[in-house]
C-alpha cells in the first residue's frame, strides 16, 4: 500500500488574485465590524431606555381621555310639550368626551305651529342642551316668522320643549307692522306672542 503523497499543487494565477482580494477585503471589514460591535455595545442602555420609554408612551395613550367628537351637518329632531315638531341643525357640532352640551357652528332652528306656521331661528353660534332641549344662540341671532316679521338680535335663550325663547339684548325688529327697537323680548307659544320689553320705539306701517 502506498504512503499518501505530501505534494501540493502550486496555486494558479486566477487562484492568487482571489486570494489577494479576500485578504485585502477582510483587512478593511475586520476593523469596521469591530468598531460597530463597540458602538452596539456602548448604546445598548440608550436602545433599551427606548423601548421602554415607547411602552409607556403607548400606555399613556390607551388611557387617554376621549377626544371631543365632531360631526359635520348634524341633525336633531324633538316634540315639544304638545308633539309639535322642531329640527335643529348646523354646519358643525362638537360635544366633548362625557358633556351632554353641544357646541354648534351655524345653529338652525326650525318650530312648527299647531297651524302649520312655522318659525325659522338662526345665528352665527350655539350651545344645544340635549337632555333639556334647551338652544343658547349668540352672534347675530335672526328670527324669521312666516308672516313676514323679522327681528335680529345678539343673543337669545330658547326651550324647544315649551316653545318660548327670551333674550335681553337689543333687538331690532321689522314687518307688516312697520318697525320696532327695543332693549329685549319674550317670545311665547311658539311665536303667536311676542313680548318686546325695556325702552322700545315703535314706526307703524302708514302711519303718520
Amino acid at each position: 500500500m502506498l504512503a499518501p503523497s505530501r505534494e501540493r499543487r502550486a496555486p494558479s494565477a486566477g487562484q492568487l488574485a482571489r486570494r489577494r482580494i479576500l485578504v485585502a477585503v477582510a483587512k478593511r471589514m475586520l476593523p469596521l465590524a469591530a468598531v460597530g460591535l463597540l458602538a452596539a455595545v456602548a448604546l445598548w442602555p440608550e436602545f433599551d431606555g427606548a423601548a421602554e420609554r415607547g411602552r409607556v408612551a403607548f400606555r399613556r395613550v390607551t388611557q387617554a381621555v376621549p377626544e371631543a367628537l365632531r360631526i359635520v351637518d348634524p341633525r336633531y329632531q324633538g316634540v315639544d310639550e304638545q308633539n309639535r315638531p322642531y329640527t335643529v341643525t348646523a354646519s358643525v357640532a362638537t360635544q366633548g368626551g362625557d358633556e351632554e352640551v353641544v357646541v354648534l357652528d351655524a345653529p338652525r332652528a326650525d318650530l312648527l305651529m299647531a297651524d302649520q306656521a312655522w318659525v325659522y331661528l338662526e345665528s352665527r353660534k350655539g350651545r344645544f342642551d340635549r337632555p333639556t332641549n334647551k338652544l343658547d344662540l349668540a352672534g347675530q341671532v335672526t328670527v324669521h316668522h312666516d308672516d313676514g316679521t323679522q327681528f335680529v338680535t345678539e343673543s337669545a335663550a330658547i326651550d324647544l320643549r315649551a316653545g318660548n325663547a327670551s333674550g335681553d339684548e337689543p333687538v331690532a325688529a321689522q314687518g307688516p307692522f312697520g318697525t320696532l327697537t327695543a332693549q329685549g323680548f319674550r317670545l311665547y307659544e311658539r311665536g303667536q306672542v311676542v313680548v318686546f320689553t325695556g325702552q322700545s320705539r315703535v314706526v307703524l306701517e302708514g302711519a303718520r
